[in-house]
Order: C-alpha cells, then sequence, then structure tokens
C-alpha cells in the first residue's frame, strides 16, 4: 500500500511546503483538498495548473485525488451538482490526479429511498464524463451515508467503473460498521481509504494515528488479508479544529506507525 496525507492537515499551506513535508517524511502522494482556501481549486488558469503537475512530478510525489465538496444527494437541481462535479473532473485532468472525492449530503428531511435515487441518477450522469476525462469519482462514507452499507445503496444502482468508493474509517466506525463489514460492501468499489484517529464517538479532534480509538490496525489487517494494494491517506482534520497540535510535527510518527501496521499484517 501507498502512503498520502491530506492537505486539510495543513490549511493554505504552499504547495512547494506541502511537497517538503511529503519527501521529507516518506509520503507517497498527497490529497489536494480543492477548495477556494486553498492553492489548489477550480479557478486556476491553464498556466497555474500546468505548474502544479509540475511541481508535483519535480518532487516525485504523487496527486493521490481531489477532495471536493459536491453533495450528490443534497435536494435541489441537478445542474449546479453536476457543473461542481465537472469542474473538479477538469482539474483532476489537468492536474493527473486520478480520484475526486465526492460527499452524499443528503438533507434530513429527505427520505432514504429519495437521497439514493438523486445520489445514483447524478453519479450515473457524471460518470459518463468522469470516463471521458480519466478520472474516477469516489463516494466518501460520509454525513447521510456513513456507512459502507449505506454508500452502495448508491454505487449499486449506478454501476459504473468510474463511480467508486472513499472508505472514511472514522465515519464507518461511528456508523458501527465493522471494518471486515465495511470492505466487504465496498470491495467492489474500493478506490481509497482515509485513516485518522479520534479520542471517542463525541470527541472527534484529531489526534496522532494511533493514539485514540479508531479500528485502525483492524483495518489494515483487513485490506492486507484480500491483497488490496491501493492508497492509505491520512486525513487530519485540523482545519475544523485549530486546537488540535500541527500536522507537520506528526507526519513522521504517523508514517512509522503506519509501517508497523503493515509490517504486522504482512
Amino acid at each position: 500500500m501507498k502512503l498520502a496525507f491530506s492537505t486539510l492537515g495543513v490549511p493554505g499551506l504552499p504547495l512547494p511546503d506541502v511537497l517538503r513535508l511529503a519527501s521529507e517524511h516518506g509520503y507517497h502522494g498527497v490529497e489536494l483538498r480543492a477548495h477556494p482556501e486553498e492553492p489548489v481549486h477550480p479557478g486556476l488558469t491553464a498556466a497555474e495548473r500546468t505548474d502544479v503537475a509540475a511541481g508535483f512530478k519535480a518532487a516525485g510525489v504523487e496527486i493521490l485525488g481531489l477532495a471536493g465538496y459536491a453533495r450528490v444527494a443534497a435536494p435541489g437541481d441537478d445542474t449546479a451538482v453536476l457543473d461542481e462535479i465537472r469542474g473538479l473532473l477538469d482539474l483532476a485532468r489537468d492536474l493527473g490526479a486520478p480520484f475526486v472525492r465526492v460527499f452524499p449530503g443528503a438533507a434530513t428531511g429527505q427520505s432514504p429511498r429519495e437521497a439514493d435515487a438523486v445520489a445514483a441518477r447524478r453519479l450515473g450522469t457524471a460518470a459518463e464524463y468522469a470516463a471521458d476525462v480519466g478520472v474516477r469519482i469516489l463516494l466518501e462514507t460520509h454525513d447521510s451515508h456513513r456507512t459502507g452499507a449505506a454508500a452502495i445503496r448508491i454505487l449499486g444502482p449506478v454501476g459504473h467503473r468510474q463511480a467508486g468508493a472513499l472508505w472514511d474509517v472514522m465515519h464507518t466506525w461511528l456508523g458501527g460498521e465493522q471494518p471486515a463489514e465495511t470492505y466487504a460492501a465496498l470491495a467492489p468499489y474500493l478506490g481509497y481509504v482515509q485513516v485518522k484517529d479520534i479520542a471517542a464517538a463525541d470527541d472527534t479532534a484529531p489526534l496522532p494515528l494511533g493514539a485514540g480509538v479508531l479500528p485502525l490496525t483492524e483495518c489494515v489487517e483487513v485490506l492486507s488479508r484480500h491483497g488490496w494494494d491501493g492508497w492509505l491517506c491520512w486525513e487530519y482534520e485540523k482545519r475544523w479544529y485549530e486546537d488540535a497540535a500541527p500536522l507537520p510535527e506528526l507526519l513522521g510518527a504517523g508514517r512509522e506507525h503506519l509501517g508497523r501496521l503493515l509490517n504486522e499484517s504482512a
């Protein structure tokens, strides 16, 4: 498995510094938070996109994916959601990123059946465009569909190879799903896995990997047992928790912790 970290953990950090951290601490790739607050977002010009891609290539670091914020199950017209996803897909194509992340994002008043149908319809349409640009859309286990079982209610009806899943281990755990259950549900769709750690279900501030309660050992064991060789991406949610320890000083120990888990599961 290859290791990455998300720029959600280093809000607004210039790309040369992000690349330096990845190289110094032995991470193979970076997941880029695609938001106007960040150096990389769909508003970049063609020249700026070329510069970003060149910077990663020169550093020998891969762009794992773009973490977007489109909510495929949200109420409203399809057009705005699809336009947002297409913008992310175009950016990913230009940067050479293989994945784009989207959220479920169903509203409280929606029935599960309605939310599933809306999300599947939009993902199916967007997946056709994704195929044209050679990028895969990943639905994250998050918010209204936080378990693998919930995510496949959307992905199953879509049935398109360019629509897959992003397994966020915190959300599936909060949803009461065991790692083996999540993997069994998501295996046909799995793009990559986001790892993290927290103190408790009611205290989700980010902690160093291995310092909390999330079943990271079990997750890695399940993946290894099934011969899965994709990406593990550390999503440290510093952007939402200003008092959390700075990620740069944790990256080395986090890399070592993931390395131990991989060795022990081999």
